[in-house]
């Protein structure tokens, strides 16, 4: 055998070893990762979470989604369950819905105070009465009352007649006493703070809350809604919405109302106004308002405060002479 050929058989011998090596290699690293994929995977028991129990409420809202079976469109409608699936409200209880799983209701009922919002039979949602028309399901569950709260949820008004600008957020029956801005109330109707006009509730209209009374004008002028004075406070002034109904409303901090220009203005150029902040704000401060000071564009970040340091101290080295050249 030449020289060459014998190169040629080592070289197979040795092939043929490192193949065997490594297969035994990768055998026992498969042997100690076990059951567990390569790479960023997880085993199946780790990414798939254990079946849930049937939900109704959950099921119902999924169903209607999915294209019918021969049994649902054989289904014949009762009053709580119209349809097979999905969330249909009481005939006459507005508080009160049914979510129906294959034709079988199970009665539910919407958190004191709030009651059952219909728009959608895939969507169980309770909403405040004032966004939901309850004219022909006017029957609620029983009330639960706490301090403040008729319910224990909504918005209610103070309990004190001729208390108009306070009312009651309640939640879960405990309240929130809110103010309504100068010149509103509470109007119990739509929850929100609107004119006196607009509420409509015995004590709280626009000739029971302001001692004010629009003079009569002609229809070319009451069109134009006429502002006037508030005879009491140089702050504020009325505007008589077409030159009959009063509604209040003020100037900001600092300024009064021209009864003349029929505008607001800082009170040192209204004469009659001019003292009207003596003892409620200085000179400099009624200046600040009329003139305020600039702000500034760029702003300064606070100074970084640093904590012990964590890192190693570096060991210090002693410092290396320099050497003398040799002459």
């Amino acid at each position: 055998m030449s020289a060459n050929e014998m190169a040629f058989v080592k070289i197979c011998i040795f092939a043929l070893a490192l193949a065997v090596a490594l297969t035994g290699t990768l055998a026992q690293e498969q042997r100690q990762r076990g059951n567990f994929r390569v790479g960023p995977g997880h085993p199946p028991s780790q990414r798939h979470l254990p079946p849930r129990t049937r939900d109704p409420v959950q099921e119902a809202s999924v169903t209607p989604k999915r294209k019918q079976t021969a049994a649902e469109k054989e289904y014949e409608p009762t009053e709580e369950c119209p349809e097979a699936n999905g969330f249909y409200p009481d005939g006459k209880q507005c508080d009160k819905y049914y979510a129906c799983l294959d034709g079988v209701p199970t009665e539910r009922l919407c958190a004191d105070g709030m009651v059952f919002n219909d728009y959608s039979p895939i969507e169980e949602k309770c909403d405040l009465p004032y966004n939901i028309d309850c004219t022909k399901r006017s029957k609620l569950q029983t009330p639960q009352s706490s301090l403040h709260c008729p319910r224990k949820n909504g918005y209610f008004g103070h309990e004190k007649p001729g208390i108009c600008d306070k009312f009651y957020f309640c939640v879960d029956g405990q309240f929130n006493m809110i103010t309504c801005p100068a010149g509103l109330v509470f109007n119990p109707k739509t929850g929100i703070c609107t004119w006196p006009d607009e509420v409509g509730v015995t004590g709280c209209k626009s000739e029971d809350i302001f001692e004010f009374e629009c003079p009569k004008v002609n229809e070319s002028i009451a069109v134009t809604h006429p502002r006037y004075a508030d005879p009491d406070d140089c702050q504020f002034f009325y505007v008589c919405v077409n030159g009959d109904v009063p509604r209040r409303n003020g100037c900001k901090l600092g300024q009064v109302f021209d009864d003349e220009n029929k505008t607001c203005d800082w009170a040192r150029k209204v004469p009659e106004c001019a003292d009207w902040y003596k003892d409620r704000l200085t000179d400099a401060e009624l200046d600040e308002l009329e003139n305020p000071k600039p702000k500034s564009t760029t702003t300064k970040k606070p100074p970084r405060v640093r904590g012990p340091s964590r890192r190693k101290p570096t060991p210090k080295r002693a410092p290396v002479e320099p050497e003398e050249e040799e002459e």
